[in-house]
């Protein structure tokens, strides 16, 4: 029996690409278990795809001052115990990081142990979690060819992002079925990240009178973040998350917005959706999202709007512009080199797995 641990969390952008690699694992014949934090949103998405769950204990190490940062070490320390002692119970072949704080404890656990461990970047820089993990690594997957020049040489791979295959079976008329949209006016979707975006929800409410003129809109705006006075607005529809009938509202959709996190733009390009980034900005963030939307905007795939330009104005204008060229960015994204990334990580996975 071969055997696999999978683990990143935190948001997301840390599970959907372990998700999404889940139908190839078992193609090959791997037994996939999971090590993610306690309780984090990874726990009830991995369950759902009835993966066995393991929890650890994860803290998070901060770029700022933060008294957590004087106790968080602890844990970190507490889930490399954790992490170790199921690794020797679980017996894994080979381990997946998709990165995220709780990642780091199971890549350095698995070096202790001698078992390879892959790790995966998905943005241009790699993130906090991953710098600290590459050392124990056997290799590093990434999705930006910019990136390879930032990581060890022997370890580099570029591999793109796994994508859920199932996003590319949706269906335009179940997605009419469920929004209640006609085949007048064309269909906006609007995704702030998993965790839902204020400055995106606030800007997209904002010119709704307007943009609701000349498009239908679907609002997927984050747990908590609903505004119940537009419920019964025509033409407008809006939900925390959207799990099932994601792949039928892609489909409908003849633009996207959305924050520039690196799998949610692989998922967007892949489905060939003109789009607009709008990158979370740098003061509140490491700044990857913006080298990502850049990225993506120069080998044209997406039009790009900084959070620091965003006003009324730049978003209604951003939105018409993209609209109105949207067939320059479809092309753009028809030209885009293939890379069948679930393929190449799992060929790694075999080849590392022999090799042990």
């Amino acid at each position: 029996m071969k055997r696999i641990v999978l683990t990143g969390g935190g948001t997301a952008g840390h599970v959907t690409p372990n998700i999404a690699m889940l139908p190839r694992l078992r193609e090959l014949g791997y037994e996939i278990s999971y090590i993610g934090s306690y309780d984090g949103m990874e726990k009830k998405l991995i369950e759902e795809q009835g993966v066995p769950y393991y929890g650890i204990a994860s803290g998070k190490l901060r770029r700022y001052f933060d008294v957590k940062n004087f106790t968080d070490p602890f844990k970190v320390l507490k889930g490399f115990g954790e992490a170790k002692k199921l690794l020797k119970e679980l017996k894994p072949d080979i381990i997946f990081s998709k990165g995220g704080f709780v990642s780091v404890p199971v890549v350095i656990a698995a070096k202790k142990c001698g078992v390879p461990a892959i790790i995966h970047e998905s943005d241009m820089t790699p993130g906090l979690a991953n710098k600290l993990s590459i050392p124990s690594a056997t290799k590093v997957c990434c999705n930006f060819p910019e990136t390879v020049a930032l990581l060890p040489k022997d370890k580099a791979v570029l591999t793109g992002t796994p994508i859920r295959q199932e996003l590319m079976e949706g269906s335009k008329e179940a997605a009419r079925a469920f929004t209640g949209f006609n085949k007048e006016k064309p269909v906006i979707l609007i995704i702030g990240g998993s965790l839902g975006s204020a400055v995106v929800n606030d800007a997209i409410r904002a010119i709704l009178p307007d943009l609701l003129k000349e498009f239908q809109v679907i609002h997927l705006c984050g747990k908590g973040k609903l505004d119940e006075s537009l419920n019964h607005v025509e033409g407008y529809r809006q939900y925390e998350y959207i799990r099932k009938e994601l792949a039928d509202l892609f489909a409908l959709a003849d633009l996207v917005v959305s924050r520039a996190g690196a799998n949610a733009i692989c998922e967007i390009s892949s489905l060939k959706k003109p789009n607009l980034l709008i990158p979370l900005s740098a003061k509140a963030s490491r700044g990857d999202q913006i080298l990502n939307a850049k990225s993506f905007q120069k080998q044209g795939y997406s039009r790009v709007l900084e959070e620091e330009e965003l006003t009324d104005k730049s978003l209604l204008i951003a939105i018409r512009g993209l609209y109105g060229n949207r067939q320059s960015y479809i092309d753009a994204m028809n030209t885009s080199e293939h890379i069948d990334s679930i393929g190449h990580i799992t060929d790694l996975m075999e080849k590392y797995r022999l090799n042990r």
